[in-house]
């Protein structure tokens, strides 16, 4: 199936600074895709670029099958979009801005919005300058889902939510998947989205460094906690791609990508190895693995 958000070697610097280098991503209909990268890393130039709000210096962007660069109107007509901090009219009520919204609209969307604001229990006479942070972003959602987009772009929704409002919020992000919708999420919460995210992209100061399913991510990357035997300084290799590696006195953390079960059985059958324990990952772990070795990466290459 075509792809629904697709990134063509995309390339965006703002004076001497290098906002995105060579990004190439697709984005497949029905999927949540999470878009991760710590604060700077490129997520919010690629999601306005995406838009058509900002133009790349090089490379192409399309989405929803339409080339940014020129129908940048019409994609944002077509998507809905949450910003982190979404503007809105203040003075106006939940219910005003809704009716107020549906002018851009076809019919139907002023009654889907009333029932999305309903599902969320807010307050359809309440003025939004009366609303609490995670009650403003439930209203900006609800705006962007009522026209029915085949895609949501979200730009680190829950950025300042309590947990409880950030659990909600996710969650409802995998009903629209399962409707055949698709979802990017922008986010640097990596512990939280990975409970939602069927495809995980990483961005690290511009470059995309890991573009995968995260069902299959983390079958590929175990930690294995090595005990040596007495005087032994450090482990046997392992194989594999080593993503992290770490220790002291007689005990290592590997974090290794690849086959692993015939590595593990060698390793414990080596006799410079007393003990082998492996585990699977969290994905905040493996965020965090990919950025250190990318980054000591491009430092070799300067």
């Amino acid at each position: 199936m075509d792809a629904v958000i697709r990134l063509d070697h995309v390339t965006k610097s703002f004076g001497s600074q290098t906002a995105l280098h060579q990004v190439s991503l697709e984005v497949p209909p029905g999927v949540v895709c999470a878009l991760l990268g710590e604060n700077g890393a490129g997520k919010t130039t690629a999601i306005r670029i995406m838009l058509g709000l900002s133009e790349p210096d090089a490379g192409s962007c399309h989405v929803l099958g339409m080339y940014s660069k020129e129908h940048g109107e019409e994609i944002r007509r077509a998507v809905g979009y949450v910003s982190e901090r979404p503007t809105m009219y203040e003075w106006m009520t939940v219910g005003e801005i809704g009716w107020f919204a549906a002018g851009f609209y076809p019919p139907g969307f002023f009654a889907r919005y009333q029932g999305l604001i309903a599902q969320f229990g807010l307050p359809a006479d309440r003025k939004i300058n009366a609303l609490s942070k995670g009650t403003r972003a439930k209203v900006a959602l609800s705006l962007a889902m009522a026209h029915e987009p085949r895609l949501l772009i979200l730009d680190e929704p829950t950025s300042g939510l309590d947990t409880l409002v950030r659990r909600e919020f996710l969650e409802s992000m995998v009903d629209l998947a399962a409707d055949g919708r698709t979802v990017l999420l922008s986010s640097h919460q990596i512990s939280e989205v990975e409970r939602v995210a069927d495809v995980v992209a990483i961005l690290h100061e511009g470059r995309l460094v890991l573009v995968e399913r995260l069902e299959e991510l983390k079958k590929q990357v175990q930690e294995l906690t090595i005990t040596l035997a007495e005087g032994i300084g450090a482990p046997p290799d392992v194989g594999g791609e080593i993503l992290r590696r770490a220790g002291k006195l007689r005990q290592w953390q590997v974090l290794i990508r690849g086959p692993v079960n015939g590595q593990v059985d060698r390793l414990r059958s080596n006799p410079m190895v007393r003990q082998v324990d492996v585990r699977t990952p969290a994905l905040e772990e493996i965020f965090v693995a990919y950025l250190a070795s990318s980054g000591a990466s491009q430092g070799g290459e300067q």
